[in-house]
């Protein structure tokens, strides 16, 4: 098997595994989200998210170089991590918020995301330095 090929495969089911578990989180914080009018879940998702894919990151820097590591960065990166993390919900989940005229919630959640996400990758990236 070629080494495009297996790299796929590893993205793929990586990708499966964030996504599923993206989805259980959603589901458990989901309660929360509703009791505040505010998407704890993907807020959840997405610190955590930065928090391990910063830690996992620099991890990776002191593996030796080669095509089983390369496979593993890109399965657990780009996979996992991208299929978990939800950006793309946030700014969904902004709008809405601004739509329903909840304003300060929206900056809230814009900024707070921003903040919080930028303190993940630090703090995972310190971590990851131990």
């Amino acid at each position: 098997m070629n080494t495009a090929l297996i790299n796929c495969l590893a993205i793929g089911g990586a990708g499966f595994v964030g996504a599923l578990t993206r989805y259980g989180v959603g589901l458990v914080l989901g309660k929360w989200s509703s009791f505040l009018s505010f998407p704890v879940g993907t807020l959840v998702i997405n610190v955590t998210g930065s928090a391990f894919l910063g830690w996992f990151l620099t991890v990776m820097t002191k593996q030796r170089p080669g095509p089983q590591t390369e496979t593993l960065r890109l399965a657990i990166a780009t996979g996992f991590v991208g299929a978990y993390t939800t950006f793309s919900t946030y700014m969904f989940e902004s709008n809405d918020l601004l739509a329903k005229g909840s304003n300060y919630q929206a900056i809230a959640y814009l900024f707070g995301s921003l903040a919080l996400g930028l303190i993940g990758v630090r703090l995972g990236v310190m971590i990851g330095r131990i």
